[in-house]
């Protein structure tokens, strides 16, 4: 197994064309063609982690959170990161980090949240746009279908809970080939007339090129017509946290003990009780405030994110209970959620979860 194969895994779960602009996401240290001797899953890549991944002979470090944010102008480890890519450079450890790309996938660590507390049809709350694009080609009318199902085997034409939607449209196309053509139909240097097929598809920009050859391998077109157009509609499979709903309703102080016992909290700083039963929750693993507004318009009773500031609290206008329940708390699972897929995908392979607690807040409760 190459570290090459498990980033082509991990990709399939959370593309890295959907992390956030300021995000690190990707290989961070190490070699892509290295040989994998085994997989750590983690939620930091701390030096601690990677001395765990070096004594459990794992060259794979797998982190939700990158280890590197930014450039470094010196590394003499004078801090825990400069620390921790001197060891991992030393000892030849490869760091994969899988941040945002897998908090904006519907799949990812805010669905993990949300089946933590049993809600039922759970979604995207802000959902992206500019994320998808429109593929326009033009084929012999006799060949319209194979093409289709070409592209639907892609990825492509998938809308909402629906897959294989297309647009198709019968006109006529012409064209003349110079003497260096090796037309399909018809001969070189004539002008040709034949029905064609105008076939339209939505598909993510992250399978483009996949799309792309499937769309070359099956025309039978020397030269290919297509247009990818970009759309800005919103994609409902990729964003930022997820809304869902209980099963029943509840009261808020029951559901405060709810999140408590889920996520093993000792304490949650919250806004106050609005006196009301609940049902509609908003979630968004780590800091999650630039939601709040978007959760209010959503109708959540409840929204549970962390590293939410002093003033921000003041932005549920008494219309729902924002509870900040910590960072690594809110995002505990996703060692387990990475651990999980890596098993399922590798089954016969060496993928273990760190044993390291890395989150570094203490709670004092006297």
């Amino acid at each position: 197994m190459k570290i090459i194969n498990i980033i082509q895994g991990l990709e399939q779960l959370a593309p890295l064309s959907f992390q956030e602009s300021y995000d690190n996401a990707g290989l961070i240290t190490g070699s892509a063609d290295w040989d994998c001797s085994g997989v750590l899953c983690a939620l930091d890549a701390t030096l601690e982690v990677l001395q765990e991944a070096k004594d459990k002979q794992c060259n794979l470090v797998v982190a939700h959170h990158p280890i590197l944010f930014k450039g470094l102008n010196k590394i003499n480890g004078k801090n825990y990161v400069e620390q921790a890519i001197i060891y991992a450079i030393k000892h030849d450890i490869a760091i994969y980090a899988i941040h945002t790309n897998l908090d904006n996938v519907s799949h990812g660590v805010n669905l993990t949240i949300a089946q933590k507390l049993a809600l039922i049809q759970p979604r995207i709350l802000e959902p992206k746009r500019n994320q998808l694009l429109k593929l326009i080609t033009f084929v012999p009318s006799s060949d319209a279908q194979p093409v289709q199902q070409a592209l639907f085997n892609a990825g492509a034409g998938g809308i909402g809970e629906y897959s294989e939607c297309s647009f198709s449209i019968v006109g006529t196309g012409t064209f003349k080939g110079s003497e260096q053509s090796n037309p399909t139909i018809g001969r070189k240097g004539i002008r040709e007339t034949i029905p064609e097929t105008r076939i339209e598809v939505i598909l993510p920009i992250n399978l483009q090129k996949q799309v792309y050859a499937a769309l070359i391998k099956a025309h039978p077109y020397e030269t290919v017509a297509y247009d990818f157009i970009p759309i800005i509609n919103e994609y409902e499979q990729v964003g930022s946290g997820i809304i869902g709903e209980l099963a029943n309703e509840m009261s808020e102080i029951a559901f405060l003990n709810l999140l408590k016992e889920r996520f093993n909290l000792s304490v949650i700083k919250h806004t106050p009780l609005l006196g009301k039963n609940i049902r509609k929750i908003a979630v968004c693993g780590g800091a999650g405030s630039f939601l709040i507004s978007k959760a209010l318009q959503a109708g959540a009773d409840f929204f549970i994110s962390a590293d939410i500031k002093y003033h921000e609290f003041f932005d549920a206008e008494n219309r729902m209970v924002i509870a900040d329940i910590g960072h690594w708390e809110s995002e505990q699972f996703t060692t387990e959620l990475l651990f999980s897929y890596l098993t399922t995908k590798f089954p016969n392979f060496a993928v273990l979860k760190t044993a390291i607690h890395t989150n570094p807040v203490r709670y004092f409760l006297g």
